[in-house]
């Protein structure tokens, strides 16, 4: 896969992944941030905030193509490396520099029916970062290691007062073996 290639190469040289990732990129994020796709609903519309090197938002879009897909990344380095790899892949996403709390994001981008993130921040925070790219019924799908899944009833009364419902942990991509991950997926309520 072309990003892949990328990210092992111009990737580490630009500090988007490091050097001692390269052999688990496969794994641990290439794969991993694919099987999220089991979790996003067909037809979707998709941003993928705090992309980064393009994870999870660029495996998940090779993955399922009858998603609208755009990339959210506030640095310019990262954005400008998202727009290589978009052009390389031929793929018709689109990749928008800002945070995903920023007025000009939320207009160019919002909202949607789902956003992703991976490793961005603490629940409660990105909640109310994605607020307003979430109308009711839209869903947040975080990926998230094993302590952040541990900790998640403990949030959910937070993630309530937020606004968001049906807050749960889900395995995804468990044909994997070890790119197996979890997500957190909760739904926006209404107003």
């Amino acid at each position: 896969m072309a990003n892949v290639g990328m990210l092992a190469g111009d990737g580490v040289v630009r500090g988007l992944i490091g050097p001692r990732e390269v052999p688990r990129l496969w794994d641990r994020h290439v794969l991993n941030s694919a099987a999220l796709a089991e979790a996003v609903p067909p037809g979707a519309r998709v941003v993928d905030v705090g992309s980064g090197a393009g994870l999870p938002g660029v495996p998940l879009g090779l993955a399922r193509p009858d998603l609208t897909l755009t990339l959210v990344e506030p640095m310019a380095r990262r954005v400008e490396f998202l727009a290589e790899v978009v052009e390389a892949l031929g793929a018709p996403w689109g990749v928008v520099r800002g945070r995903a709390e920023e007025r000009s994001v939320v207009r160019a981008v919002g909202p949607v029916d789902v956003v992703t993130a991976r490793a961005v921040a603490p629940l409660p925070r990105l909640v109310g970062w994605c607020r307003d790219l979430l109308r009711p019924g839209s869903q947040l799908i975080a990926l998230v290691g094993a302590r952040a899944a541990a900790g998640v009833p403990g949030l959910v009364p937070e993630l309530e007062a937020a606004g968001m419902r049906g807050v749960h942990t889900r395995a995804v991509g468990v044909e994997l073996g070890a790119a197996a991950t979890t997500v957190v997926v909760m739904t926006r309520g209404g107003r």
